[in-house]
Order: C-alpha cells, then structure tokens, then sequence
C-alpha cells in the first residue's frame, strides 16, 4: 500500500523514518546548504517544493537571515507539521507557506532557488517534464534548482543493498523489505541519463550531479 503523507500518523513518525530510509540524509543536507550559500547573494528568494515537516526550512532559515521562502506542499497534514516544527517566531514571517503543487504555483520569474529534495522520484513519468518545466518557469534567468531523488536501480543486485544499507542505519529486516516493496509501488523511477535529458528538454542550460550515495542523486541543475 502507497504511504499516505496526509496521515497524521506518518506525518508524525516521518523526520525519524526519513533518516533510517535515506543514506547520508545530513550530510546531503550540508551539501544543500553549502551549494546555496556560494551561488546565491545576501537577501534571496528560495521556493522549496514538497516541503515535507520543514527541515530544510528550519536549517536554512537560522543560516541565513536575509532570505525569504515559499515553501509548497499538496499535504495540509504536512504543512501544519512545518508550521509547528518552525515555531511562531519572528524567523516564521519570512515563509510562506501555500497548500499546492508546482500546477498550480503561478509565480513566474520569482525564485533565485528552487529545493526539490526527495519529491521528483514520486512524480509519475508522463507527468516529469510538465513538473520540470513548472519549476523553472518559476524561476529568475540563471536561477538554481537542487534535487535528490532515487534513481532506477540497474538490476536486483542494487536493490539487495540500498535494502542492506537502510538496515544498517535502523530499519528491522521487515521494514527493509516493505521499502523495496513501495519502490514498485510509490516511486516512478528513471535513470540520471534520462533525467539529465529531461532537464535540457525543459530547457535547464546546465546540470551536473553534486552527490551520489548508492542509487540517490543530487543534480544541480541551472536555467
């Protein structure tokens, strides 16, 4: 059965799970803050697709003063998780916080940045270009986009240790092997090379992955 990200209950349970599922989840983190920290200037605009309970929000918001964020989620379950994650401080006032999906954003040209971190690997193929395309119409010229996404497995031999390392890093046997189950059920995975494709079809002028930890792959990617 598909994970249903409008429970409360996954919701609730979702930062810890999240880091038994996801190899190397802090440090891609660090990455990500990094990256953004070098290619954007002192006040900035960031969007923050499928924003989950706010962890990238909350880190990035204490890092960095000057920026604003619209962050975006089709999970009004998810959204309040984020709203009480993040507080009613003053670092509050500078999210905006919208129940959608990248459809329905309509805000061309508003973003310096755009984070899609674990949310394109769920997005169905035949609907990844449309996706692709919303996003960089949201954003500046020579606006970023950073991604990190799951990518299809080659062969049996790659599922058997992405199940190995998430038992590694907290998972029971039982849990391991209901994740391989979801990837057949939840995720829509391609390969990096298509989706390296894809971006220059959407018309993206530059992308290159800055991570990869077993089958996840983190692009940077330049319009």
């Amino acid at each position: 059965m598909a994970k249903n990200f409008h429970s409360e209950l996954v919701v609730a349970n979702y930062d810890e799970h999240i880091r038994k599922l996801i190899p190397g989840y802090e440090l891609v983190h660090q990455q990500i803050d990094a990256i953004l920290t070098t290619h954007l200037p002192e006040i900035a605009h960031i969007l923050v697709v499928g924003c989950g309970t706010g962890y990238e929000l909350s880190y990035l918001l204490q890092r960095h003063p000057n920026w604003i964020f619209t962050a975006i989620d089709p999970s009004a379950t998810m959204l309040e998780q984020a709203q009480k994650n993040i507080g009613l401080g003053l670092e509050s006032q500078r999210i905006r916080f919208i129940q959608t999906d990248t459809q329905s954003l309509n805000q061309d040209n508003q973003f310096d940045a755009a984070l899609a971190i674990l949310v394109a690997h769920f997005i169905p193929s035949e609907n990844k270009t449309e996706f692709f395309q919303d996003i960089s119409d949201s954003l500046k010229t020579d606006g970023i986009l950073l991604t990190y996404d799951l990518m299809q497995p080659e062969n049996k031999t790659e599922l058997k240790i992405l199940q190995k390392m998430a038992q590694q890093t907290g998972l029971s046997i039982q849990q391991s092997e209901k994740m391989i189950e979801r990837l057949q059920q939840d995720f829509h995975l391609i390969s990096a090379q298509d989706l390296a494709a894809l971006l220059t079809k959407v018309g993206f002028k530059h992308s290159k992955i800055y991570c990869q930890i077993m089958n996840y792959y983190g692009f940077f990617i330049q319009k």
